[in-house]
């Protein structure tokens, strides 16, 4: 298995086998804590969860005649509880195989 994208976003629709991003980020800044981040798609920094896994099945096929196959994953978070600033991970397990991995950066705003 290769993962060709794994990124945190504004949003994001699979149009007919394309993927559309709009507004990806690895950083929020909120003012005060805990915050509430409105829309997107976490583990903290000590391992624990902020949002309970995601567990869902995908079936895909191999048309004949082609060598590889793929599929467009789209989770939509709301209202995502942010308790204080720090350094935050999204993991993505297939099989209970961790397969990637990006970082969240939570800051406070320089005034």
């Amino acid at each position: 298995m290769q993962i060709e994208i794994l990124a945190l976003c504004d949003a994001a629709t699979d149009y007919q086998g394309h993927l559309c991003v709009l507004g990806a980020f690895d950083t929020i800044y909120a003012r005060t804590f805990p915050a509430t981040h409105s829309q997107c798609a976490i583990a903290n920094e000590d391992g624990r969860l902020i949002l309970p896994p995601l567990d869902g099945k995908i079936a895909i096929a191999l048309n004949r005649g082609f060598k590889s196959a793929s599929a467009n994953l789209i989770f939509g978070v709301q209202g995502l509880q942010l308790e204080s600033v720090g350094d935050y991970e999204v993991n993505l397990a297939v099989d209970g195989k961790q397969e990637a991995a990006i970082p969240l950066y939570v800051r406070k705003p320089e005034e």
